[in-house]
């Protein structure tokens, strides 16, 4: 017989949506958000681009398919996206107590509860996600049924690629290229596929000044929260776009950072882009990829330099989702086209990096 204690959203406007707990009986607060995804949960939570948010899930049922086991191999998870969930919590409509599938090692519910993270179900998150694309995305907490209460914070005050970025070096394969990666929060599918295509991967921290390693390109990965917190990064990148044309790929927030070292800006969307069906069509052409995405800010097309160009743009409220520099092999997506999960359309982008190196 479950034991299941109550639960509530509150959101910082006053808004209360009542649940039930399934994860880790722990009150948590954060920004909340939503992702359209209908599969992927178990890549979700432990995408770093969540750190510090509470994720609904619109898809009505999640944890019918359980959760892999955390294996890795040669420093990379097999089937997640990090070492751990990253998630503050986890919001759903109707979770699958039972689940079947052939690599599943447990169910959603203890795995969250070895990880202590929160889980409520039994919201309506179709009510849920509207309120948030009409009132944009907001802060909000979890209050459980027999817990102490919290006070409502906003993670993206706080640095959150520093938390979610990797604290030393670690270098990855033996490949004939090098590409150091600025790690703002990298996903482990990024890494893999690089290492697929014979390149060898120096990970290094957020802040960390890698002009002393020999290395053919530079990799600028996604990661959390805002980027006006990143000025170590941005300088980083500008004295490098201004002392030598090695290739520099970036990806989410590596796409911000690269626009920053630039001289652009960025700004908050009103409530993200979280899911795998965001259209996205390459400027000055009539091809379109199917992405995954992650982000809740994006960057100020108008104020790209001279040298600078978009290159890709959103086709559901025309956001920018990367650039290009005009003349040296600079270029950045906001979507993930390493995907993990979602489609795969754009995974050539890696092609074209190495191809550069």
């Amino acid at each position: 017989m479950r034991t299941i204690k109550s639960a509530s959203l509150i959101l910082d406007d006053g808004t209360i949506f009542r649940g039930k707990s399934f994860g880790y009986d722990k009150s948590v607060s954060g920004e909340v958000v939503f992702n359209t995804a209908m599969t992927g949960y178990p890549e979700s939570l432990t995408d770093p681009s969540y750190e510090g948010q509470l994720l609904a899930f619109t898809y009505p049922i999640i944890g019918n398919y359980g959760v892999p086991a955390n294996e890795f191999v040669d420093k990379l998870s097999l089937f997640y996206e990090s070492e751990s969930i990253h998630v503050r919590a986890v919001i759903i409509s109707d979770y699958s107590f039972e689940y079947s599938h052939w690599n599943a090692d447990k169910t959603l519910a203890q795995w969250l509860q070895e990880e202590k993270i929160t889980g409520i179900y039994d919201i309506d998150t179709r009510a849920l996600t509207k309120h948030l694309r009409e009132r944009g995305s907001m802060t909000g907490k979890i209050v459980i049924e027999g817990c102490e209460d919290v006070e409502i914070d906003d993670p993206n005050n706080i640095n959150l690629v520093a938390e979610a970025s990797c604290k030393e070096v670690i270098e990855y394969g033996a490949g004939n290229k090098r590409v150091v990666m600025v790690d703002c929060g990298v996903k482990h599918n990024i890494i893999r596929c690089l290492l697929k295509r014979n390149v060898s991967v120096i990970r290094v921290p957020w802040d960390y000044d890698y002009s002393h390693i020999d290395y053919d390109g530079l990799f600028i990965t996604n990661g959390p929260g805002n980027p006006d917190f990143c000025n170590a990064t941005v300088e980083n990148i500008r004295k490098t776009i201004t002392d030598n044309s090695k290739p520099i790929f970036g990806i989410c927030m590596g796409n911000h950072l690269l626009a920053k070292a630039s001289g652009a800006t960025t700004y908050k969307l009103k409530y993200g882009h979280r899911g795998h069906n965001q259209p996205v069509r390459e400027v000055g052409t009539q091809r379109c990829y199917i992405t995954t995405q992650n982000h809740g800010f994006a960057v100020d097309e108008s104020t790209l330099g001279s040298d600078w160009a978009p290159l890709f743009v959103n086709m559901n409220d025309n956001t920018n989702e990367g650039i290009r520099h005009k003349s040296r092999p600079y270029f950045s997506a906001q979507f993930h086209p390493e995907a993990s999960s979602g489609p795969t359309d754009a995974e050539v982008l890696f092609d074209d990096f190495v191809k550069l190196l």
